[in-house]
């Protein structure tokens, strides 16, 4: 039995390679870990540019969402009463495109119990610290949160970047689950496992793959948590309103009590500029970076941080069978030491959901909780189910990790 990064390896060197004498060879469909055929090669165009091929409606969707998506939100909107920021952009607004990550980090926060149960403080405003509150009110003053005494666990998150999330969100579940078999027969020192929850939407159990601990299964769902959760905004799927310090006698105070976004249009559109806004650009390997890609695979970063998947069949031509290429399982891993600390849906506190590496050279700082810069410092931090292939990194010749970084800095 070979281990995976053996067969990604091997699949990778295969493509690379030339055919030999004679007439070439007519080429493979593009398929990916799960068996999933693609219709078309999706490689990324310009950073913050829609994808390819959507209709004149879904492009005026696209542009509407975006225009959501940067859009100030005011108490007579529905903002807060607590809340972390008051626009999507606030927190995804970096260079070179809005979408991207600026880095901000928010809190969260629990107690881990001496049986090692871990208690997210719901009643104290766990697990969520929201740094602001709308201010004064007739009868009340609503002000940011502080983390409570209780609190035992105290973790940093980044936020993310949204691009490609359409792609992401239009792959089948059952193409997950078929990566976690595969990874647990081929690699079960790495295998990843699917992170099982409840959709809002539909009320069964479906495959997470959104946030740093796959805790949402559909891009809708995930933005509807993050416009309550960040900004304060209720919808139909989410219609209770933070409780501000686990305070809910202090709603009474709340000048907008009623669901904010009544039809759910916002979020809509919130959701929409994330599905229709395109993946990072594809990456120019030539030299180091090329003989890198190999290398990636050989040490065993790419037994999690997959190179290709591919959506499943979708009435829409844009997300219809494409395969993109996001280096990531979506799985959740046990990281060891790296892991924050956190219970938060399926995930136990040292797993993680595999961060999507498109995009990695404008990241600026990495990890879930920001700490360092360096790709190098990155890789040194992965522990747990990481470790093979941290190791794997340090056993290399300089010139080899040299070649390997170059790739990393290529995406």
């Amino acid at each position: 039995m070979k281990p995976l990064f053996h067969l990604l390896a091997a699949a990778l060197l295969a493509a690379l390679s030339g055919c030999g004498r004679g007439a070439p060879a007519a080429p493979a469909p593009l398929t990916d870990l799960a068996g999933q055929a693609a219709r078309i090669d999706l490689a990324g165009g310009a950073y913050g540019a829609p994808l390819p091929g959507l209709s004149a409606s879904d492009q005026a969707r696209f542009v509407e969402g975006r225009n959501a998506f940067t859009h100030d939100e005011t108490a007579a909107t529905g903002l807060g009463p607590v809340f972390n920021e008051t626009f999507c952009a606030s927190c995804h607004d970096a260079p070179p495109a809005v979408g991207g990550t600026n880095n901000r980090l928010e809190t969260r926060f629990g107690r881990r119990n001496p049986d090692g149960s871990f208690d997210p403080l719901t009643s104290l405003g766990g697990p969520l610290l929201h740094d602001h509150g709308i201010g004064a009110v007739p009868g009340f003053t609503f002000a940011g949160e502080t983390v409570p005494a209780q609190a035992n666990v105290v973790a940093k998150r980044r936020t993310q970047p949204v691009f490609g999330l359409g792609l992401v969100d239009a792959t089948p579940d059952s193409s997950f689950r078929a990566i976690a078999r595969v990874q647990a027969t081929a690699s079960p020192g790495s295998a990843g496992r699917v992170s099982a929850v409840v959709d809002a939407a539909s009320g069964q159990t479906a495959v997470g793959r959104f946030g740093w601990k796959a805790a949402f299964a559909t891009l809708l769902e995930f933005t509807g948590d993050a416009a309550l959760n960040e900004m304060g905004i209720t919808s139909p799927q989410f219609p209770n309103e933070v409780c501000p310090g686990g305070n809910c006698g202090a709603l009474a105070y709340n000048p907008r009590p009623d669901v904010n976004d009544p039809g759910g249009q916002r979020v809509q559109q919130f959701a929409d500029f994330g599905r229709f806004l395109g993946p990072p650009p594809a990456p120019v390997l030539a030299g180091d970076a090329l003989r890198g890609q190999v290398l990636f695979a050989t040490v065993g970063c790419a037994a999690c941080h997959l190179p290709l998947l591919v959506t499943g069949p979708n009435a829409n031509p844009a997300l219809d069978r494409v395969a993109f290429h996001p280096y990531s399982d979506f799985l959740l891993h046990d990281m060891g030491a790296l892991g924050d600390g956190i219970a938060q849906g399926d995930a136990q506190p040292r797993e993680l959901r595999t961060q999507p590496l498109w995009g990695l050279s404008v990241h600026g700082t990495l990890l879930h909780d920001g700490r360092t810069s360096t790709v190098t410092e990155a890789i040194g931090a992965h522990d747990g189910q990481g470790a093979a292939a941290r190791s794997g990194f340090d056993g290399l010749s300089a010139a080899d990790r040299a070649a390997l970084l170059a790739f990393l800095a290529a995406l």
